[in-house]
């Protein structure tokens, strides 16, 4: 008997197991089922447009490429912003993360507050595009169709890609969400701007100049016109000591520096005068521009040979007109300068990093040509972990990170120095005639006049530009070109001479010496 009840126990406690783990079965594959469903739904256009509450949005995703084509084929949220289905770690782990991201700033914050135009820029739009699902659909990169620049560039791609850490979205920002003003492709024609001068007649000659003092120069054959400050020579004291907040070592010594008198732009180079120049010497040609000057020799204008078509638009969409001109190499700037000395008849160049400082300074030994500590305006440091930094009397100045949302802007915009010079700091980089040295001012004597470095890889660019943090537009703050990495994805055998394709706050100022005086 007490067998028999044991076995009896036994049956029982197995059979209450077995209704548990078909509890546990059913229970598990219920909650497998609804996490599936939630999943399917979670990744529905409609559910992602829940937390993406921006209309532009959904409208540019309906009139992109990937709904609006012949083939009737729709790619969704999903497919561009998560790895692909078939990693499902870290797609899974991606829409967790991104999902808890969104649930939480649609809670807590105002989408008026958001800048929906720098979240469609590229630097942004990296961060939140899967290369991986790009290939992942796209696994035939030499299709049916495709043109000989689309071949040489995906064949490019294909070799390049992971050495130099290319993306699709690189070269195809607006597929997934339509930009009238994104172009891909070789530019053509010569842009217009809708603000240009072209009410009157164009310039016959340039214009008469018989003092040192400010003019409007004139460019025959054009209706570009711009005005140069006289910019008197003297001396001052040229870099930062250790003292100045964010100092860097490529700023020291700090020298005694004497400069020429000489012009200088108001401005940087407009697109209203870059394109200009375009239309005027735009071929196949490759003059170096060095050749210029050799021997005083001044060949006729028209065999100056200027930029080819670039890719895309070199303006971005943001505006043409005064805004500066952009995305040139080294090489196309100083070729700028060429034909601008042969319209004229007056030796215009880029600056020497000392008259830029010269003129950046306006007379001040400040790290700003204005009032303020570069530690109240930088985001950089612990204290702005705690507190947000101060944006009155540099805004007034300077287009930075803080003011600029992410691209360039209007003179107009900003207060000149006491020079009455704008936008020396921030907006674009300018570049400068000097080649770059990190050890440049520890090479010559303290003392030393109209200093210029003509030896090394790189040239000198200074300013910082819209996306700069406050410490990286100070006066004295130094830069260089990276010329490899700026070109990183232009697909062209021999690369361009003329045009980056990595890098868009890059500008330049001209100067103008006074030996025609």
């Amino acid at each position: 008997m007490r067998k028999t009840d044991r076995l009896r126990r036994y049956d029982k406690r197995k059979g209450k197991k077995k209704r548990i783990f078909l509890l546990g079965l059913l229970f598990g594959f219920a909650l497998f089922i609804s996490g599936y469903q939630i999943s399917v739904y979670y990744s529905s256009d409609e559910s992602c447009m829940k937390c993406h509450v921006h209309p532009h949005a959904t409208q540019s995703w309906k009139q992109s490429a990937h709904v609006n084509n012949g083939s009737g084929v729709v790619t969704h949220c999903i497919d561009c912003h998560l790895p692909p289905s078939s990693r499902t770690w870290s797609h899974y782990s991606a829409k967790a993360r991104l999902g808890v991201k969104d649930v939480w700033g649609y809670l807590v914050k105002d989408s008026a507050d958001f800048n929906w135009e720098m979240k469609s820029e590229l630097e942004y739009a990296v961060k939140h595009v899967s290369n991986e699902s790009c290939k992942e659909c796209h696994q035939n990169l030499l299709p049916q169709g495709i043109t000989d620049d689309g071949i040489t560039a995906h064949l490019y791609y294909e070799a390049n890609e992971k050495k130099l850490d290319l993306q699709c979205i690189s070269c195809h920002l607006d597929v997934g969400h339509y930009n009238p003003e994104y172009k891909h492709g070789r530019l053509t024609g010569v842009p217009t701007s809708s603000d240009a001068n072209t009410s009157g007649p164009v310039f016959g000659s340039a214009a008469a100049v018989t003092s040192f003092e400010d003019f409007t120069e004139q460019v025959p054959g054009t209706y570009v016109s711009f005005k140069m400050i006289a910019v008197e020579g003297g001396a001052f004291r040229m870099g930062s000591d250790r003292k100045e907040p964010f100092h860097r070592e490529d700023e020291a010594p700090v020298r005694n520096v004497a400069v020429s008198s000489f012009f200088m732009a108001e401005l940087e180079v407009t697109w209203d005068a870059y394109w200009a120049f375009y239309s005027s010497t735009m071929s196949e040609g490759r003059t170096p521009p060095e050749t210029v000057y050799a021997n005083n020799s001044r060949p006729d204008v028209d065999a100056v040979s200027g930029p080819t078509p670039p890719f895309g638009t070199p303006d971005q969409g943001w505006g043409k007109g005064s805004r500066p001109a952009i995305t040139m190499t080294h090489y196309a700037a100083e070729t700028f300068c060429q034909w601008l000395s042969l319209k004229t008849g007056r030796k215009y160049r880029l600056p020497t990093e000392a008259e830029w400082e010269y003129a950046a300074r306006g007379g001040t030994e400040t790290p700003y040509f204005f009032t303020g500590n570069p530690k109240d305006f930088s985001d950089k440091g612990f204290m702005r972990k705690l507190f947000d930094a101060k944006t009155d009397t540099i805004g007034d100045y300077v287009i930075y990170g803080k003011n600029s949302r992410n691209r360039t802007q209007e003179p107009d915009k900003v207060k000149p120095n006491r020079l009455g010079l704008k936008n020396m700091l921030g907006n674009v980089m300018e570049y400068c005639a000097d080649k770059y040295s990190a050890d440049a001012y520890g090479m010559t004597d303290e003392d030393i006049a109209d200093p210029f470095v003509a030896e090394g890889e790189e040239w000198v660019v200074r300013g910082g530009l819209y996306s700069s943090d406050a410490s990286d537009v100070r006066c004295a703050s130094r830069s260089r070109t990276y010329h490899d990495e700026w070109l990183k994805t232009d697909p062209q055998q021999p690369k361009s001479i003329w045009w980056y394709s990595d890098i868009k706050g890059i500008g330049f100022r001209v100067v103008c010496e006074t030996g025609f005086l």
